[in-house]
């Protein structure tokens, strides 16, 4: 696995969504994730299985509609290798995992409704995103989409045919561009977002921004970083 967007790596893909469900008064997002069971045996997380296990693991619920794994999340995971948790619950849920993945490692959590954020300190947690034309935004609002998709460790150049057949409008850069070589692999699971939702959630997890022009949307590198990267190992 990969950081970066270079080789292909897996998956079957379709991009994200549809209508909001009504929220029920009280729920947390604590509350619906302890609803969703692991699977049996999945109780050591490290980089060969993580994230495989938190997207699967992510079920249709009422309130949270993402789950992403941020740049930061990844480079724990892939690039400094320091980042395993064990559950020990006796019957996991995937708020369990996420505690123990919170709890052990450098990776947090931040539920920015309607996403599950699962980053470091580095992360910027809002979305950068410009209009400049509207019409074309309303046409990406208005887009009609699966209602569940996971992208494990997705390279940019995999996700271009269904954002265009999908959303029906072009997305740059197109494939085998040098400008897509410094976005990050996308690693999310989503349920029912809505188009906007859609693009906000591959943006956060490619650490990339996009501006929405006549019939075209064009992604380029986020820049902005709150935090450098702890170089020590997490203290256990």
């Amino acid at each position: 696995m990969n950081r970066r967007s270079f080789p292909v790596i897996i998956a079957a893909f379709s991009l994200l969504f549809v209508a909001s469900p009504i929220v029920k008064a009280g729920e947390t997002w604590e509350s619906a994730l302890a609803q969703m069971p692991l699977p049996a045996g999945a109780v050591h997380l490290q980089r060969t299985n993580c994230v495989s296990v938190v997207l699967h693991a992510f079920k249709s619920n009422d309130l949270v509609k993402a789950v992403i794994f941020m740049p930061g999340a990844t480079d724990e995971l892939y690039m400094f290798h320091r980042a395993e948790a064990v559950v020990t619950n006796a019957s996991p849920t995937l708020l369990d995992a996420v505690a123990a993945i919170t709890n052990q490692t450098l990776i947090r959590a931040t539920f920015r409704a309607p996403f599950l954020l699962l980053h470091s300190d580095e992360d910027p947690l809002e979305p950068l995103t410009e209009v400049r034309d509207e019409a074309t935004a309303a046409k990406l609002r208005k887009a009609k989409l699966t209602p569940h998709a996971v992208y494990e460790d997705r390279d940019w150049d995999s996700l271009l045919f269904t954002l265009e057949r999908t959303y029906g409008v072009w997305f740059y850069p197109k494939a085998q561009s040098t400008s897509s070589w410094h976005f990050y692999r996308h690693s999310l699971a989503g349920w029912n977002l809505t188009g906007w939702e859609g693009l906000q959630a591959i943006c956060l997890a490619g650490k990339t921004s996009f501006i929405v022009e006549h019939r075209k949307v064009v992604f380029a590198g986020d820049e902005r970083v709150l935090a450098e990267p702890k170089l020590e190992s997490f203290p256990r």
